[in-house]
């Protein structure tokens, strides 16, 4: 492998021109291929960022043997290439979600284990400059003395038309992946929703911890709000507001306060949204050989909770979250 990773990119739309292609320079690697069904956004995204357009993935993966496969597509896509990827023996990056179901993302999983190769999924909050600082706080406490976590997370109206845009699998998955990387595995789940637009959500860890996220389609994509409180025996505490500014207490006494001088968390670094920090883990990953905090197997896991917690709103019920092993 040379110094810069050789890259290549399926889906040539609105998402990945605006978060992936303009960050792989930065992140230090080529672009050698870029493939769509639409030869014109391909050939476009080629003139625009580099690499050779193609509208068939396997010639791509044929002609420019990459180091590593970046698909941003739609989850169904994205679970029906990536093994398609990994059997012709190269790692792959999918947008979030992996699937559309955590069965499709179990299966990608054991095909990648397989492999021997790593599959890893965008879930960018395990990457957001905050959600790093508070894993790294998290760590210095034994997980026996996490106590609760809370979640307020909403964006603008979606339609809610078909599952593959519904506003908890598009949307509110972010934030259910992080309660996840953050606390642990859940082991219970009870939600109340009203319609697809609205859930309440009551989370028991395996730890012992609790949690509860708000999660609602109701406000604004232009006004973020998003407010996550993590809570630790003794007096420590870390409150996050809109993925860029904290404040971290310690034996109930501040310790640490970070309020960045602009407003930057709608996107104008990719560290503050995650979404180029990412990519450098993805391309460091597979030129040192390991995996990422976002592995498909951790992607299967918050597919499970996502369907737990869609179960859990539909029933009426507490649902027992379980995770299947590779």
């Amino acid at each position: 492998m040379s110094t810069f990773p050789r890259i290549a990119i399926v889906g040539a739309g609105g998402l990945s021109s605006r978060r992936i292609y303009p960050y792989l320079a930065t992140a230090g690697a080529q672009l050698v291929g870029v493939c769509d069904l639409d030869q014109e956004r391909a050939t476009r995204n080629a003139t625009l960022f580099g690499g050779t357009a193609y509208s068939d993935l396997e010639r791509m993966l044929d002609e420019q043997k990459p180091d590593g496969v970046i698909i941003c597509i739609g989850p169904e896509q994205h679970a029906e290439l990536a093994p398609i990827v990994l059997k012709k023996g190269f790692p792959v990056y999918t947008e979030k979600p992996p699937a559309a179901s955590a069965a499709a993302a179990l299966e990608v999983a054991r095909i990648a284990k397989e492999a021997g190769l790593l599959c890893t999924t965008a879930f960018k909050k395990r990457y957001n400059i905050a959600y790093s600082r508070a894993k790294e706080w998290l760590s210095a406490y034994d997980p026996a003395n996490f106590y609760s976590l809370s979640v307020d997370y909403a964006s603008d109206q979606y339609g809610n038309d078909c599952p593959r845009f519904s506003f908890l699998l598009d949307f509110g998955l972010h934030l259910i992946d992080l309660v996840g990387y953050l606390f642990g595995d859940v082991a219970r789940v009870f939600a109340f929703s009203k319609g697809l637009d609205a859930y309440a959500v009551s989370l028991q860890f395996a730890n012992g911890a609790v949690g509860s996220m708000n999660l609602n389609c109701g406000r604004s994509f232009n006004i973020p709000t998003e407010e996550v409180e993590l809570t630790v025996k003794g007096g420590n505490f870390m409150t996050i507001h809109n993925s860029s500014i904290w404040r971290i207490s310690e034996n109930g006494k501040t310790s640490e306060w970070r309020e960045p001088p602009t407003f930057i968390s709608g996107g104008d670094s990719g560290y503050e949204t995650g979404h180029l920090a990412e990519i450098v883990d993805f391309l460091a990953a597979i030129q040192e050989g390991r995996t990422t905090r976002s592995n498909i197997y951790e992607s299967y896991k918050s597919m499970v909770l996502y369907e737990a917690i869609a179960q859990s709103a539909e029933a009426g019920q507490v649902v027992d979250v379980v995770y299947e092993e590779l």
